[in-house]
């Protein structure tokens, strides 16, 4: 099996994935993005199989597409890294597949965001199409506030910066659900938990273990079909009423602070699915 790992930064979960990739035996070669040339007329790279694990989008999204068009399958694929990477083509994939979301609204401009904004009543969420870590994200309480926000999305310079993404605010229980899906099964899922509106871990979010009931589960595996499938981590929001919302779904997934949490061995989970579609055995 001649597998390459596209990355960067060598973050905790790629030495995880590194590490379980080694002690199966297989030789990994690792594509840096930051120093490897792509010649755009060469197909014929040595790879049964490619994973994805890059930090930055936009470079995932340009070399998932050169190893397609290449015939070199992918974990994840070009179309999931597509959809996912973009929040309304996300909000879009899920509403098509009937999967519950949150309310949103798209503007294109400072006047009908605003309408859109007070159309919705406050308080709002206020996102980047592109970005993660709950980065740019604004909780809107007030008009002063989604004034100042967005004059200050509109002279930030990136056009994406004035795609006015807005979603209803969903009053969480102090925590949202991150669930793991590898394939065809909801593998794990945890709680993040936070004082904070903004649950991630990675802005300081508590972890702590989420039973997989048959609910989420389904809610998770409808999700990831929506997008195209393969390895996601699927967020979910708790309403007041009971029902679970998709409200994103990740496509580089993070997993290093839900291993121990869950008691799932989330690396080999992940490499046993990038072995399966190297042999054709699973395609995504």
């Amino acid at each position: 099996m001649r597998i390459a790992v596209l990355s960067s930064r060598i973050r905790a979960e790629e030495k995880l994935l590194f590490e379980e990739l080694e002690r199966r035996g297989l030789t990994v070669a690792r594509i840096d993005d930051r120093d490897h040339i792509f010649d755009l007329h060469a197909y014929d790279y040595p790879y049964d199989v490619v994973l994805e694990r890059c930090i930055q989008h936009s470079r995932a999204l340009y070399m998932l597409k050169f190893f397609h068009d290449a015939g070199i399958p992918t974990v994840n694929s070009y179309h999931a890294a597509q959809v996912c990477g973009d929040k309304f083509l996300t909000n879009q994939a899920l509403i098509h597949a009937g999967v519950p979301t949150p309310r949103a609204l798209l503007a294109f401009t400072p006047e009908t965001a605003l309408t859109a904004i007070e159309q919705m009543g406050y308080p709002v969420v206020i996102k980047p199409v592109i970005g993660s870590w709950g980065r740019l994200v604004s909780k809107v309480n007030d008009r002063e506030a989604a004034e100042a926000i967005i004059e200050h999305r509109s002279v930030l310079g990136n056009y994406q910066h004035s795609i006015f993404y807005i979603q209803e605010y969903i009053e969480k229980p102090g925590r949202d659900i991150r669930s793991f899906v590898v394939g065809e099964e909801c593998i794990a899922a945890i709680y993040r938990t936070s004082e904070h509106w903004i649950t991630n871990t990675a802005r300081g979010g508590h972890a702590s273990n989420c039973p997989v009931t048959p609910e989420l589960a389904d809610l998770s595996l409808r999700a990831a079909h929506a997008v195209g499938g393969g390895m996601l981590a699927i967020d979910l929001l708790e309403t007041p009423d009971g029902p679970l919302l998709v409200n994103e779904v990740n496509y580089t997934m993070e997993f290093r602070n839900s291993i121990e949490t869950t008691g799932v061995n989330i690396p080999a989970r992940m490499i046993d699915l990038v072995l399966a579609v190297g042999r054709g055995e699973a395609t995504l």
